[in-house]
């Protein structure tokens, strides 16, 4: 098969039974493993976690081994900084919190690479699938928090005074760069769109313990040295419109040096079109409805790489739908 070959690229995903997970992922039509299921990862090429191609010629093939094959053609000349250390550059997740996650934070490239070898930092996003009532997310830090008086409430396991919350619902999405103190807090499934990346520092966890009965390992000093303090209280950032033709609707959500992530919408009958000439893939979820990819149905949520030599593809909903549109600046 020839670069010219190549084509839309659906996977299995890789499930993780973390501890603040449930049985949610079952609402979205899926067969999950027995047990708690915290984390779906819909597209990954990572030592913890290796999704396999489920659709035409490259089927049975992990993601590391499709990017071996066809290096840019894959991923794109963007990242080719990813191509040189033998990285994939993105990871896509859908998660379940049914108890909340530890309040966290993800350290930027330069610190990752320096205390954590070929691993890299973390800047991420969330786009919200459900919440309950009353859901919310931790992100940033209170306007009185310091990094002396932090460090001796984590010691005294009152760090919720510190912590800024914010309110969510279903359609909300939050940006996460790396040095954000963080927690998905229970009653949310979220869409995660991530750099490559499994380095997290555990700053709290509740005062609660593992499936062993021993609390849970923090990173105190790491995380203390990358969080960025100056995140006071921030809100969530509404989404920035693009293009609205009364059938196509682009809205861009996030943006950094690592993705950009749109939400598009199409009614029904309505398509978007578009051409991959090499210069970056391009993640497209489906977050709502159905949709054919050139030959390729999709259903909600469900997500698709395109290679970054594919040339022209259309994105059709008969019914209507939303999606989420990631790819490289």
């Amino acid at each position: 098969m020839s670069a010219n070959e190549l084509y839309p690229l659906t996977f299995s995903p890789v499930f993780k039974d973390y501890i603040w997970g449930g049985r949610n992922l079952e609402r979205l039509g899926r067969e999950i493993p027995d047990g708690i299921i915290a984390e779906s990862w819909e597209i990954a090429a990572h030592k913890d976690g290796e999704s396999t191609v489920t659709n035409g010629p490259l089927m049975g093939m992990t993601l590391s081994d499709v990017q071996a094959k066809y290096g840019l053609d894959l991923i794109g000349t963007r990242n080719a900084w990813a191509h040189e250390r033998g990285l994939f550059p993105l990871l896509i997740k859908v998660l379940d919190a049914n108890r909340e996650l530890s309040v966290q934070v993800h350290p930027d490239d330069d610190y990752a690479l320096e205390h954590e070898g070929n691993e890299l930092g973390k800047t991420e996003m969330w786009v919200v699938l459900h919440a309950e009532p009353d859901a919310e997310v931790i992100l940033g830090v209170k306007n009185n928090a310091k990094p002396e008086s932090f460090r001796a409430a984590i010691t005294a396991g009152n760090l919720e005074q510190y912590l800024h919350r914010i309110p969510v619902k279903a359609g909300d999405h939050i940006c996460v760069p790396a040095g954000s103190l963080h927690a998905i807090m229970n009653g949310l499934m979220i869409a995660e769109i991530q750099q490559n990346s499994n380095t997290t520092y555990r700053v709290y966890d509740w005062n609660r313990v593992g499936t062993d009965g021993q609390p849970r390992p923090l990173h105190i000093d790491k995380a203390l040295d990358v969080i960025n303090f100056e995140q006071t209280e921030p809100s969530l950032c509404d989404p920035t419109e693009i293009s609205n033709d009364g059938a196509v609707a682009r809205y861009e959500l996030c943006r950094n040096r690592y993705f950009v992530t749109e939400r598009v919408t199409l009614k029904p009958g309505a398509s978007i079109s578009g051409d991959l000439t090499g210069e970056t893939l391009e993640i497209w979820g489906v977050l709502e409805g159905s949709v054919t990819l050139n030959e390729l149905a999709l259903d909600a949520v469900q997500f698709s790489l395109l290679p970054a030599k594919l040339g022209t593809y259309t994105v059709t909903s008969e019914r209507g739908a939303t999606l989420l549109r990631s790819y490289t600046p």
